[in-house]
């Protein structure tokens, strides 16, 4: 299971009205192609008589051709025309494939995901003002890996590890001179500053009025020399929207799940401000940020994927690792995922949203502590958010052995993974087990549709 909310799910300019991209996403086939008026559709990919690939089909006026045996469907999923039974004959009607609400909007294509509503009470796309106010030139490609897209999330959420990730490629000099090296030394000196940029500053997390999107804003530098830093604001948006600001550059990732083992990462680069008074033609600055693209796709991903792909467990969550205080903007994603989760499944079963009234700061989230006082707390604070962190913990679970067979490791993928034991810091409990939310996907929303 995923929140239910609007879904990018490819970059507008992918799809045309002179062939159908089909695509795996949110666990499903569906395919996308433009009708006569250029609108986007979205349907499932399977034709409904033999199940063949409509990805691989054709345009045939406001129609999507079946490349099996031509089988011709309209906007609204109905099958207008088998040619074997020719053009006068009854169609049955179930013959049709599923459509999808689809919006197309800030240069992606976004496809709701969740609960069936009419349109008119689906909720707005979420975009910051990061994304909605940015004027700026701009070029996007995308990509996919086998990681979840929980933990490619995390591990752009906070920028302490790229002084021990980012360190040994050749093309990560360009990073070393141009952030870190100092103009008296022509920037000769960027590596040694990188290496010495071990620790986050200043750092702070809000949330706008919406409660769905966080700004992080810190400051990574040397230890000893809190000045000698570069400043960042991070701002998550739901569902998988990270952006990534710096006096230097900005850019914007959306992390679109595909399944339960793979992500599409959309990745946007925006035309660098100092280069702007010298390369006054649009078209040079988007060359730019095409080619930081290309940098980000083959150099620095690859990188961050090398650790990402040996994670264990592979979905992040609740109660699964140990966070530290500057790890409060992944708290705060995992605590509102979890909130979002519960509440989705909650309006498909029927039952009542309980009160959340957490703030979802990393207090009630598993933190590293000192062993010695394990059980021990000094304050009575201390006792209450162990407590509370624990009695959550059991109530996520045991409120989720209901739905997809009630095993043990859906439970905890439902209660995002936090076990009754292990709550803020404790080790007396089991290790929490890998999630498997993902797995019934396709099974959620045919039950939400029902």
């Amino acid at each position: 299971m995923i929140p239910d909310l609007w879904y990018p799910v490819a970059i507008s300019g992918d799809v045309t009205d002179k062939k159908p991209k089909g695509i795996r996403r949110l666990g499903e086939e569906i395919v996308l192609w433009r009708d006569i008026d250029g609108k986007v559709v979205c349907q499932g990919a399977r034709c409904p008589h033999k199940g063949a690939w409509l990805g691989d089909g054709r345009m045939k006026g406001n129609a999507i051709e079946c490349p099996y045996h031509g089988f011709l469907f309209n906007p609204e999923g109905k099958c207008t025309l088998t040619p074997a039974m020719g053009r006068d004959a009854r169609i049955p009607g179930s013959l049709k494939v599923p459509v999808y609400p689809v919006r197309e909007k800030h240069g992606l294509i976004w496809v709701w995901w969740g609960d069936d509503r009419p349109e008119s009470e689906l909720p707005e796309i979420i975009a910051p003002r990061e994304i909605k106010e940015n004027d700026r030139v701009y070029d996007t490609i995308s990509w996919n890996k086998p990681v979840h897209y929980t933990r490619y999330i995390e591990s752009v959420q906070e920028f302490y590890h790229v002084t021990y990730v980012h360190r040994d490629h050749w093309l990560n000099w360009l990073d070393f001179m141009f952030l870190y090296g100092t103009k008296k030394k022509f920037g000769l000196d960027g590596k040694e500053n990188y290496l010495k940029a071990t620790m986050i500053h200043n750092h702070h997390v809000e949330t706008d009025d919406d409660g769905m999107t966080f700004r992080y804003s810190f400051d990574h530098g040397e230890e000893d020399n809190p000045e000698r830093s570069i400043h960042y604001v991070i701002t998550f948006s739901f569902p998988c929207m990270v952006h990534v600001e710096t006096e230097a550059f900005a850019t914007t990732s959306w992390f679109s799940p595909i399944d339960e083992e793979n992500t599409e990462h959309i990745f946007r680069v925006y035309e660098f401000p100092q280069l702007k008074p010298i390369l006054r033609h649009e078209k040079l600055r988007r060359a730019m940020s095409t080619l930081q693209c290309y940098l980000e796709k083959f150099v620095q991903d690859p990188q961050d994927f090398k650790i990402m792909a040996q994670q264990e467990p592979r979905i992040s969550g609740g109660g699964v690792n140990k966070f530290i205080p500057v790890d409060e903007m992944n708290a705060k994603f995992i605590k509102t995922r979890a909130r979002l989760l519960r509440e989705a499944r909650e309006r498909r079963e029927g039952t009542p949203a309980a009160v959340d009234t957490s703030d979802g700061m990393v207090g009630e989230l598993d933190m590293a502590t000192d062993e010695a006082r394990i059980g021990q707390p000094s304050t009575a604070a201390e006792t209450k958010g162990r407590t509370s962190a624990r009695s959550n913990g059991r109530t996520r679970n045991g409120a989720s052995s209901g739905r997809n067979g009630g095993s043990p490791r859906t439970g905890g993928a439902q209660g995002n993974g936090h076990v009754a034991g292990n709550g803020n810091g404790s080790d007396s409990g089991p290790a929490a087990p890998e999630s498997e939310e993902v797995r019934n996907w396709s099974e959620d929303r045919a039950a939400a549709r029902s």
